[in-house]
């Protein structure tokens, strides 16, 4: 495939870099070079990119492909939809050992062209245990299930979470998840745990009164720890301050601790007040028990939830801008398909919120390419638009530098190497809504 006369964006400096003519061959990018200079094989299979924009495969670092509390099938009805989206990677965050088996499954049919789908750049497994010998015991299970890292959840012990953290350093697989609710956030940043979701412990480190919070969870755990913290959520909201925000975040730059906000989720909280959201177009994609699911759980949120999420969102807000500013890296994810959390959709979504956060919009995109690529230790083989690197790549009508919106605007994506053109990805996604009409 040769992409000619294109405009790459440079996602590591946040620049445009044109015209040039990328060639693509067994997977990867071959060649980026100015037209003149770009020596296209015979036979190459040429798309003009006069006019247009060439940005890296988008990655979600935080989604959920398995049911593993329900027991549901996995969520491949959402393959289709990340792709059509340019989402050609994903970071899945909780997993088991048959999950990991159906992973690998996956990964072999992506690359033997028998598979449209994101790939799968890790996978995690939760431990938490009853007692910290066991939550030690299930890291080792963990790892000789085959998880990429180790996932906690809020409501683990902080004596168990210690543990934890021990245990998967020294089987040389990193822990990344919620930073649980009696532990400090720059405390677990200093202690390894390498990405906190959601801005969890974020919001209590930035009020200048996480050592009180935290003094009354002390010796909690699982659920009435959780509970115990969303009692709080309010006054803790109410308490952000600017100062602690800034010193958190300077600690947390020290420390190299990802942040994966997925402002989408904490933006959507709200959803069950606007209607249902059957009126979606999206709405046709969601396979029969998706929808009940979302319709359920919509079905329980309360007045109170909604009232929380506003305020939740100016806060968040504050925060992550005070760790961009910071030098804190910033990660795309998104926790889809938690209700009204497309999956691929919602990414495009989640770069518009960081903007709206503060980013300018190359940061944003960085936080979708090329922080992933860093975060993972893959910056030679991803996360830009360079010679050696994977051929994902997606084909933009518009400059996404000037909007960040206009990463929706796709011509085409290059997945592992294989063109999928604007017609396909809508024969794509007609043929998804189709499946979930059987």
């Amino acid at each position: 495939i040769a992409i000619t006369e294109v405009n790459v964006i440079d996602v590591e400096h946040g620049r445009a870099l044109g015209p040039r003519t990328v060639i693509v061959e067994g997977g990867r990018i071959v060649a980026v070079a100015p037209p003149r200079e770009a020596a296209i094989p015979a036979g190459a299979f040429r798309v003009s990119g006069r006019g247009k924009y060439l940005i890296p495969g988008l990655v979600d670092m935080h989604v959920h492909l398995f049911n593993l509390s329900s027991r549901r099938p996995p969520s491949d009805w959402a393959f289709p939809l990340f792709v059509a989206n340019g989402v050609t990677a994903v970071r899945e965050m909780r997993a088991d050992a048959a999950s990991i088996q159906q992973i690998r499954q996956w990964r072999r049919d992506l690359e033997r062209g028998a598979l449209v789908a994101p790939r799968i750049v890790a996978a995690g497994i939760v431990a938490h245990g009853k007692s910290p010998s066991e939550a030690a015991l299930q890291v080792n299970a963990a790892a000789d299930a085959g998880a990429d890292f180790i996932k906690v959840f809020s409501g683990v012990p902080a004596a168990n979470w210690r543990a934890i953290v021990a245990a998967a350093a020294a089987r040389a697989l990193p822990v990344a998840g919620h930073v649980p609710a009696g532990v400090s956030l720059t405390a677990a940043a200093s202690a390894g745990q390498r990405s906190s979701e959601h801005l969890m412990q974020a919001y209590e480190a930035c009020s200048g009164s996480e050592a009180e919070w935290l003094s009354t969870r002390h010796d909690l755990h699982g659920d009435a720890l959780e509970t115990k913290r969303d009692a709080q959520e309010a006054r803790v909201l109410a308490a952000f301050d600017a100062g602690s925000c800034r010193r958190t975040a300077k600690a947390l730059a020290v420390a190299g601790q990802a942040q994966v906000p997925t402002l989408v989720l904490a933006n959507a909280d709200d959803l069950a007040s606007n209607g249902a959201p059957t009126a979606d177009p999206r709405w046709r994609y969601l396979r029969a028990d998706e929808r009940d699911r979302w319709t359920r759980l919509l079905a329980a949120y309360k007045a109170e939830d909604a009232v929380l999420a506003k305020r939740r969102w100016p806060v968040a807000r504050q925060i992550v801008a005070t760790m961009q500013e910071a030098g804190v890296p910033i990660l795309t994810g998104t926790d889809t398909p938690m209700p009204g959390i497309y999956p691929g959709y919602s990414l495009h979504e989640e770069m518009a919120l960081l903007v709206s956060a503060g980013l300018p919009a190359y940061e944003a995109l960085k936080a979708a390419t090329f922080a992933p690529a860093q975060f993972l230790g893959r910056t030679a083989t991803e996360g830009s638009v360079a010679t050696g690197r994977r051929a994902d790549l997606v084909l933009l009508d518009a400059d996404p530098l000037q909007d960040i919106r206009n990463t929706q605007r796709i011509r085409a994506v290059v997945l592992d190497g294989r063109l999928i053109t604007r017609e396909a990805i809508d024969a794509m996604l007609a043929m998804a809504a189709r499946a979930q009409k059987r």
